[in-house]
């Protein structure tokens, strides 16, 4: 900074040839110099006034699956996956078939469903006899209700069966059943294929999501989390969509750690019909808040910087100027956000302020 402030200096010292003679120095309020009309005629001030501190926060994060849409099929039997219909990112409908897996676990179900089915059909006709024969009063009321019975304990039975056999999928025969789409969404994750091995200890055969609703998980460091708020609105933007914002909300914030990433989490629910977010997506989450307190508000651009301080030089009159030290209380991107050493209602210079500082400092 020190080398800057020379080489301006020298600048200043070609630029302000013509200053008039220095006025008397102001102990309390630092340095005041005369420059050259011409220059005087180049230089821009700006008010100084009171404001609501507005901050902006920048979060990084990525598009999720909403997981209360989002259905995982692991196989409830062992066996060979005889065909698949779907591929990944496939858009499925609810009931559709997706796969065909043959299994002798199901070959034993499917032929306890064909005895099942055939004591249902024994029973029924008994019962017919032993309705013929109460009627012809051959048959006691107490043998009538047995046959009722065993008609009911068969049904039950078979039902039972069938019901084991729809748990895996829908029965086509010869130890091989029909695996259904749970939901109608997108095929997110594939791990099967026509002729690989299925177990009930494996991964997933496939996941299916439903993509309309997405979540943007934000990433909060604790540094950050005086700021983030639920409720708080927020602009994303991805590299997929350039110069262009997406709008959302923080619907909820983690109260823990993740132990990994040292992060809390923060949700945002997006409406997603048209499918433009994709699941794993890297976004940027920019966050607003707006103080209630207010506070003297400059253009940041107003600011110098030197020996870890700030300055600001303020027009006292036409050919007056001050160089005047101030302390910040906050700044958001081109606006900065003074907390002592300025009032409000001065006219704070925006053009050529480094100029004048060296000359007021050199002086």
């Amino acid at each position: 900074m020190k080398n800057t402030i020379k080489t301006i200096v020298a600048i200043c010292a070609i630029l302000l040839a013509s200053c008039s003679e220095k006025g008397e120095a102001n102990k309390d309020e630092g340095k005041t110099d005369k420059l050259n009309q011409s220059f005087l005629n180049n230089i821009k001030t700006i008010k100084a006034g009171m404001d609501n501190q507005k901050e902006e926060l920048t979060l990084t994060g990525k598009v999720d699956y909403d997981p209360d849409k989002v259905i995982n099929y692991v196989s409830l039997v062992n066996g060979i996956a005889d065909r698949a219909y779907f591929s990944l990112g496939d858009k499925v409908q609810k009931g559709q078939t997706l796969l065909d897996v043959r299994s002798s676990d199901l070959s034993s179900l499917q032929s306890d469903a064909i005895s099942a089915e055939s004591e249902v059909k024994i029973a029924r006709r008994e019962l017919q006899t032993a309705q013929s024969m109460y009627e012809d009063n051959m048959l006691s009321e107490k043998e009538l209700l047995e046959a009722q019975a065993k008609v009911t304990q068969a049904q039950a039975a078979y039902s039972k069966t069938q019901s084991d056999i729809g748990v895996h999928g829908t029965n086509k025969g010869n130890g091989k059943f029909a695996v259904k789409s749970p939901m109608t969404g997108f095929i997110v994750s594939k791990n099967v294929s026509s002729g690989s091995t299925v177990s009930t200890d494996g991964e997933p055969l496939f996941t299916v999501a439903d993509l309309s609703i997405v979540w943007i998980t934000a990433n909060v460091y604790a540094s950050n989390l005086q700021f983030v708020k639920e409720g708080m609105e927020v602009d994303i933007t991805t590299l997929s969509y350039p110069g262009e914002i997406f709008h959302g909300k923080i619907s909820s914030l983690s109260q823990i750690f993740d132990p990994e990433e040292r992060v809390l989490k923060a949700r945002i629910v997006m409406d997603n019909t048209d499918l433009r977010l994709k699941p794993e997506m890297s976004v940027v989450i920019k966050l607003k808040n707006k103080a209630f307190d207010q506070f003297i508000a400059i253009p940041s651009d107003a600011l110098i910087f030197d020996d870890d301080k700030y300055f600001v030089i303020v027009k006292e009159s036409d050919e007056k100027f001050q160089m005047r030290r101030v302390t910040l209380h906050g700044h958001n991107n081109k606006t900065t956000y003074i907390a002592s050493g300025l009032s409000s209602g001065e006219d704070v210079v925006i053009s050529n302020q480094l100029l004048i500082y060296a000359g007021l400092k050199e002086n």
